[in-house]
């Protein structure tokens, strides 16, 4: 059976980790090169770096960060945040990340996530989603970190995305994020039971059953999270000591 992933997400501003609740009310949460290490000990199956930032000022991510970053962790780092062109990613990718994540771009140009994964293999193209009910009771794509909200439609855009070339699907909601009260478990598991490609669930992780309630509930491949784990509420150790102890099975410590 295939190992369920936890995986630490950097959500960095002006070079300094940031978490906030439902993508506002911004705290500071310390380095990123420094944070990306601590959970590289916890063994940690990936780092998720999202320059929160750089989509809504129409800027590049910072790449020496990222290098920095790379050249201290051995696990698989994944970088999203202002990422538009086939360039952009090529930039990210020689910086030392493994994989990139696309957002706004995509959404404005679906056509990116073909010619990304054209280029590099659909392994490193992993489209972020962030989506949030609407009052019709069904879920819309927001952009530019969660500013703005479209007209599309969050299920029928991934399922687009998928047969484009999309290598994963990193789903946030809106509703949940920083809350701590839980994953939404509806939304993770209808794209997941829809898609044939790994599903990472972010937004709302608070306690250990939450998130052995994304795996056994809602099928979650992989499971995200951030001030969870930056004010050390939580470990990755915890987590992964508390899934293997129900049954969930995880990379070892």
């Amino acid at each position: 059976m295939i190992s369920k992933r936890i995986i630490p997400c950097l959500d960095v501003k002006d070079g300094r980790v940031v978490k906030g609740v439902n993508f506002v009310n911004i705290t500071d949460a310390g380095d990123p090169v420094e944070c990306a290490t601590e959970y590289n000990k916890q063994s940690a199956d990936e780092i998720v770096f999202l320059d929160i930032t750089a989509s809504h000022e129409s800027r590049g991510t910072i790449c020496d960060t990222v290098a920095k970053t790379a050249e201290r962790i051995f696990i698989p780092l994944t970088v999203g945040g202002g990422i538009a062109t086939v360039n952009d990613m090529r930039k990210i990718l020689r910086s030392g990340a493994d994989k990139v994540s696309i957002n706004s771009a995509a959404v404005r140009n679906p056509n990116l996530i073909q010619s990304g994964a054209d280029s590099f293999g659909s392994q490193c193209i992993v489209l972020a989603v962030d989506v949030k009910k609407n009052s019709k009771g069904r879920y819309s794509v927001f952009v530019n970190g969660g500013r703005i909200e479209t007209d599309i439609d969050a299920v029928e855009w991934i399922a687009k995305a998928e047969r484009l070339g999309a290598g994963e699907i990193l789903l946030t909601s809106m509703d949940t994020d920083g809350t701590k009260n839980g994953f939404d478990l509806e939304i993770t598991k209808i794209v997941s039971d829809m898609c044939s490609i790994p599903v990472i669930a972010s937004g709302g992780g608070g306690r250990l059953s939450h998130f052995k309630d994304v795996f056994s509930q809602a099928n979650a491949d992989a499971a995200l999270a951030a001030s969870l784990f930056h004010y050390g509420e939580l470990t990755v150790k915890d987590v992964k000591k508390y899934l293997k102890g129900n049954g969930i099975p995880v990379r070892e410590v």
